[in-house]
């Protein structure tokens, strides 16, 4: 069975800074004329700092061990390459004694949150998941699927709410449809402020955000020897949702008087929900109810 979860051209962004890094440490390499280390060995994980989307690499450690070079130096040397690869997808540090900090720039991050929130109509990005990724639920505790599927159609019911307050507009054809969610309006959704900043700063915003990109990354980048518990990502995502419903207003005062920011947290709402339907029907195997 082959799912139907469009995001980007890179879905994972772990997979896209990784492949530039990759390309980064082999320039460097044939630059300085040092045998490339194997690509299984360049490492890669997500900073725990939910504000932002930061990814960390000790390869410059790893090199320096087998050329017997400063590590520093090495870190400069692939931070340049990282450079002039970047543009604006993320911006590099350099952390001693070595680190490589790769942070996902504001204007990128809602690009990908976009492609998330809005079902895409070409195939490059499409996640495939295969039966036997599928997980079996017989023996799991049923009311935190329940919890998971309240959350999905919570998100659902709040977009269609939006929808009839014209505070967005769905097409006709996506309206039931949240596996093919479009919008006539706003095109984009306002993700970012006029100076460039994404509006979604709040903790229960970079929150929620954190997981869902924790997620895709897992679903793309996992060791296939590791077993995912797809029942607990999920319902730490339903967790995020809900502390965000708490936290950050749509209606009322928001709408009227930022209706930017409201159409924002509904697109992130949108994000959330496409996410939860995927794990639902295809790592669950369960069933993804519009309503409760």
């Amino acid at each position: 069975m082959h799912s139907w979860l469009l995001v980007s051209k890179y879905t994972s962004l772990k997979r896209l800074l990784y492949s530039s890094l990759v390309e980064a440490v082999n320039a460097y390499t044939q630059d300085t004329k040092e045998e490339s280390i194997k690509l299984k060995k360049i490492p890669l994980y997500k900073g725990r700092d939910n504000s932002k989307i930061l990814y960390i690499s000790g390869v410059a450690q790893h090199l320096s061990k087998s050329h017997n070079s400063m590590t520093m130096e090495i870190a400069d040397g692939i931070a340049c390459q990282l450079l002039a690869l970047g543009g604006d997808v993320f911006n590099v540090k350099i952390v001693p004694p070595g680190w490589i900090y790769l942070e996902l720039t504001q204007s990128y991050l809602a690009t990908w949150l976009e492609n998330l929130a809005i079902a895409q109509t070409e195939n490059d990005g499409k996640i495939i998941i295969s039966e036997p990724s599928r997980q079996n639920l017989a023996s799991e505790n049923l009311a935190n699927l329940f919890t998971i599927q309240y959350a999905h159609a919570r998100c659902c019911s709040w977009v269609l709410l939006a929808h009839r307050e014209e505070l967005l507009k769905l097409t006709t054809t996506s309206l039931h449809y949240p596996e093919l969610w479009q919008l006539e309006f706003p095109q984009p959704i306002p993700w970012l402020t006029q100076d460039n900043q994404l509006r979604l700063n709040q903790p229960a915003e970079t929150y929620l955000i954190a997981i869902l990109v924790q997620i895709v990354d897992d679903l793309m980048c996992s060791d296939a020897s590791k077993k995912m518990n797809w029942q607990k990502a999920a319902r730490e995502l339903s967790q995020a949702l809900e502390n965000f419903f708490s936290q950050c207003r749509i209606w009322g005062e928001v709408k009227i008087a930022s209706p930017e920011l409201a159409q924002a947290r509904l697109g992130l709402v949108m994000a959330t929900g496409r996410l939860l339907r995927f794990l639902l029907l295809e790592k669950l195997v369960s069933s993804a109810p519009l309503e409760l």
